[in-house]
């Protein structure tokens, strides 16, 4: 069997610059993220002995990435967001219970990623849209952190 990848993506982020703009007065950066995300970055700060901030920098070049990848597979179709408005916090990178972190979308950003994707943009919006798989790798090393996402089709098999 052979997996169909229809898009790569990849950030790296410089975690000291990252703190710096999270700790900004007044910044906004902070609500990129989700509760959620917010909480389990501080579990694992706690049971890693070390800062909340170098988990969100990881989770944020998460998101990154899936962008990145997203874009890359919709190739010459518009996407349904431009910078200003993709909505950060919907895009969630979680860890599953044994620690390994996936991407979750919230409902309506998942609905954009199957209607942008359709292989027919012509085709009847009520046609079932072909699903998605997310594969997601973070890692952080000293000042940097590091993610790839890549969505793969879901095979209806």
């Amino acid at each position: 069997m052979t997996a169909s990848v229809l898009g790569l993506g990849h950030d790296v982020v410089d975690v000291p610059t990252f703190l710096e703009q999270l700790d900004m007065p007044g910044s906004t950066f902070g609500a990129l993220f989700s509760s959620r995300e917010r909480r389990q970055s501080a579990m694992r700060a706690q049971m890693k002995g070390d800062g909340e901030g170098v988990h969100l920098a990881a989770r944020w070049a998460g998101k990154e990435a899936v962008i990145k990848a997203w874009e890359e597979a919709l190739g010459a179709r518009v996407s349904p967001y431009t910078l200003e408005t993709v909505p950060w916090a919907r895009i969630e990178i979680l860890d599953d219970s044994r620690g390994r972190p996936h991407v979750v979308l919230a409902e309506e950003v998942g609905r954009k990623l199957r209607d942008s994707l359709r292989s027919d943009p012509g085709a009847d919006p009520d046609a079932p849209a072909c699903d998605h798989a997310w594969h997601l790798s973070l890692s952080h090393d000293g000042s940097i952190a590091s993610a790839v996402a890549i969505l793969c089709p879901v095979d209806e098999d």
